[in-house]
């Protein structure tokens, strides 16, 4: 099916999950899906051979993160996207802040970090670009919060609500720079949160919490104002083709409705595992305390030790 227009897509039947799931391949997103399981896989077989342990967790999570992404983007849902506001809405909620997450816990700049070869002195590999990328002042620029919340607040109102949206969903090629935006936006928003992954920026516990919270109110007011609005917000949704049986304002209702519930989906998962992380880091520091007092008590009682020698040998 053609993705340029609306025109192509007249003959779409009315929506159901069965036809949304029916096999529909975007080669771009498809051949990246490739991609990126056949590196993964890579790293940890890598690994594997020379006998490293990967958490199978962190490969399930990358996976299934990747399969979210071939599954909004390969599949019919990609097609109804094009004309139905709520499905389009699915698409960016998972693609913008479910994806990023799974990808996230995989921890891919970790696997790749271990798995990459040193290029060995003087020379440069891909470990050591993939280290002057992370030490660089552009990721410590689109990781920072002062970069990240904004613009993660930005791809909802200043895209939708201006005529930006109308115009990447014109062609092709737009409708997929604006699904990488969105996953690129999720990503770098949620990196410095999860605290995976190596990275420029590395707040506590908390902070991250607060940073999770401040950008998910302004998706919730964003499906409300979808939701309450009594015309149809953006052109491109306007006019659904007949032979979907569907009514605009209503569609842009239901998409409001997904935003807004979408929004809580995220905050979960993530507090989740930020809490997981606080546990084990606490865990971690209280064995290592132990220890240290079990040293310190042990040079307490060699010392006491020595002291009733010389007394012994004092008496003597």
């Amino acid at each position: 099916m053609d993705h340029s227009g609306h025109g192509m897509m007249a003959d779409l039947p009315p929506f159901t999950l069965g036809r949304g799931l029916q096999w529909s391949a975007d080669p771009f997103f498809l051949v990246a899906c490739v991609l990126a399981l056949v590196l993964y896989g890579w790293g940890v077989v890598r690994l594997r051979r020379r006998g490293d342990a990967w958490p199978v967790g962190r490969t399930v999570s990358f996976v299934v993160g990747v399969l979210t992404v071939g599954l909004m983007m390969c599949t019919a849902l990609n097609d109804y996207g094009m004309v139905m506001f709520s499905v389009h809405m699915v698409q960016h909620m998972v693609i913008s802040m479910l994806s990023p997450i799974l990808v996230l816990l995989g921890a891919p700049i970790t696997l790749a970090l271990r798995a990459l070869p040193p290029a060995g002195r003087g020379r440069k590999g891909p470990r050591e670009l993939l280290l002057a990328l992370l030490h660089s002042r552009y990721v410590r620029v689109v990781t920072h919060p002062g970069f990240t919340i904004p613009v993660f607040i930005a791809s909802l109102y200043a895209l939708y609500f201006t005529p930006l949206f109308d115009f990447l969903m014109g062609s092709k090629t737009g409708h997929i720079a604006m699904m990488v935006h969105f996953l690129a936006v999720g990503v770098v928003f949620f990196w410095p949160i999860m605290g995976v992954d190596p990275g420029p920026h590395r707040p506590g516990y908390l902070m991250r919490m607060l940073e999770l919270f401040a950008g998910m109110p302004f998706h919730a007011f964003f499906g409300i104002a979808l939701m309450m609005g009594s015309t149809p917000m953006v052109d491109t949704f306007r006019h659904p083709p007949a032979s979907l049986g569907i009514e605009a304002l209503s569609d842009q209702s239901a998409a409001g409705g997904i935003a807004w519930a979408f929004s809580e989906v995220p905050s979960v998962l993530v507090l989740l595992a930020l809490l997981f992380q606080w546990y084990r880091s606490e865990q971690r520091q209280a064995r290592r305390k132990d220890r240290a007092a079990d040293r310190d008590g042990d040079k307490e009682l060699e010392a006491y030790n020595a002291y009733l020698a010389s007394l012994h040998a004092r008496g003597n």
